[in-house]
This record gives structure tokens, sequence and C-alpha cells, in this order.
């Protein structure tokens, strides 16, 4: 499918994507497509889930394309309004594409779309359109179930997630960092999971799990650098237990996606996997945004092809 087929353009604007600088890129978002004569309508989200909201109103329109201009979390919500139509209308083939004006920007790595608004805008009129898997999880605050485009972290990354998110003044991948080194002095102890990875059961104490369909979480760790989203398969990544010694040193092979060589590191591909929190509880994030922080069941699966994104 080619970009000519694209009639409409559906833009969902988060003014406070990148830390309140995305309002400063709304007029060369507007001025790119009234130039080139694009058909555009632009809806401003005004709380967090507005923009799923504002997908499921948008996105049957023929011919148009969703495009989430804000950061990670904006995408997400962006994803699980394309997934909720599409679960209610079967038929339904969604189109959707990203303008990169976020702090992190980790999907957009991961899926390969361009890392600048400019390259991104150039995107809608001489990109390709390729199929995305999606991943889904159920459990904690979602029994139901909730979709995601870059990935799962459980535990040390979650809490991570969490102090970095306090940081007034530090953003992106260096407020990442400083989270990291925080958590590693505070993180309580690893709690005993069991999980069911791909119909085989173990017992594991992981610091850190982390399920991608994308390949870099907090805009510096690699979490699956070599991972693919249109593979009908999730990357996992877990690394167990151990002295904040050992956890710094592996947290800065994450930095450069080599803690697939580590004794302490497991990875696999996986297409569903299940966790169970035997002792302890899960603090769990998805795509940055938190699941829960006193998990003790989730099941989380690939849905191949589920999408077509813009890059």
């Amino acid at each position: 499918m080619g970009i000519i087929e694209i009639k409409h353009f559906s833009v969902i604007f988060n003014p406070t994507a990148g830390k309140g600088s995305a309002l400063k890129k709304l007029p060369i978002i507007k001025h790119f497509l009234e130039a080139n004569n694009l058909k555009y309508d632009i809806h401003t989200t005004k709380k967090i889930g507005h923009a799923t909201t504002l997908t499921k109103d948008l996105c049957e329109k023929p011919d148009t394309a969703i495009i989430a201009a804000g950061g990670d979390g904006t995408i997400n919500e962006v994803i699980n309004g394309l997934m909720m139509t599409k679960d209610k209308l079967p038929e339904f083939n969604p189109i959707f594409g990203v303008l990169t004006i976020g702090s992190g920007n980790d999907f957009a790595f991961g899926a390969g779309v361009p890392a600048t608004l400019e390259d991104c805008l150039n995107a809608l009129i001489d990109g390709e359109i390729k199929p995305m898997d999606v991943g889904l999880i159920k459990g904690g605050n979602y029994p139901d179930g909730r979709y995601f485009g870059n990935g799962i972290g459980v535990g040390f990354d979650t809490i991570v997630g969490l102090e970095a998110a306090k940081l007034k003044h530090i953003h992106g991948a260096a407020g990442y960092i400083v989270a990291a080194l925080k958590t590693l002095i505070t993180y309580p102890s690893a709690p005993e999971v069991e999980m069911e990875i791909n119909g085989e059961k173990g017992v594991y104490n992981p610091a850190l799990v982390s399920i991608m369909n994308g390949r870099r979480m907090g805009g510096a760790f690699f979490m699956a650098p070599d991972g693919k989203n249109d593979d009908g398969l999730l990357n996992l990544c877990m690394t167990q237990q151990g002295t904040r010694r050992k956890l710094l040193q592996t947290m800065f092979h994450y930095t450069k996606g080599t803690q697939d060589n580590l004794d302490n590191t497991k990875t696999a591909l996986i297409s569903s996997i299940t966790l169970k929190a035997l002792k302890g509880e899960m603090a769990v994030h998805t795509d940055g945004e938190t699941i829960c922080e006193k998990g003790k069941l989730l099941e989380i699966s690939c849905i191949p092809n589920a999408l077509k994104i813009i890059k």
C-alpha cells in the first residue's frame, strides 16, 4: 500500500509532550501540511487517556491515517484506540504515523520511524506503509488488557521510570540514567516469579524483566538491540537479582546492548509469556506508563501484523 492511498491525516497532538516543548513545533506541523496541500485536522489532547478516545472517534473515516504527535505515552494511547476499534471491527485495517516530538521517542527508534520531526513529516508524503506487530498485556490495573507498541518493564525498570518522572530539570536519557543510579541504592529484594515462557515453566528471582516489541527504553537502554516489530515475536530479556555492584555493571551493558553475553541475564524470542509472583509483588510499566506497582499475575502476548505504520 502506498502513501498516495491516504486522503486525509488526523493529527492527535499532545501539547505537553517533550516537557512542554511540543507547542513550539505545532506551527511547523501546520505549515508543512498546508504547504503540501494535504487534507488534515488537528485534535489536541486535554488529559491522560484522551488520545485513545480521540483515536476511536476518528479512525473509522475512510482513507484516513491517524498521526500521533507526541511522545511514547501519546503513541501508546493511539495504538490502544486503534486496537480497540479493530477488536470491534475485525475487517478494520488502520494506518498510523508518528511525529517525534517527545523527550524519549523510544517507540520511534525501535519502529524505524525517522528521528527528526522534519523527516517524519516528509514520510507522510514519500514514506512507506509497513506492517507492525502489537503486544498485549493482561493483569494489574488492566485485567482485560492493554496494548503496547514498544515494550514492558517489570521490576527495576519500572521503578527507574517512576523515579525519572520525579526529576524536574533532567530529561530524556540523562534523567533515566540518574534515576537508575538512585534506584540501585533503594531497590528492594526481587520477587520470586514463576514464568511460563513459550509453554515451559521456571522459577526466577529477576531484578528486571523486559519484554520488547521495539528495541530501546529510557532513551539509553537497549533492552532488545536486535528487536524487530514485524517478526511476530517479542524479545524477552531477564536479569537475575544480584549485588548492587553486579547490577550496576549489568546496567552499563544495557546501555550498549551487550547484556546477552552476561551469565546473570537470559534472552529469548517469545510469542507469549505468563508471570506469576509466588513471593513479593511486581511493579510493571508498558511504554513508560504504569500498569501496576503490586502485580501478582501477568499474561503477555504478541499480535502479529496488527497495524500498519508510516515510516
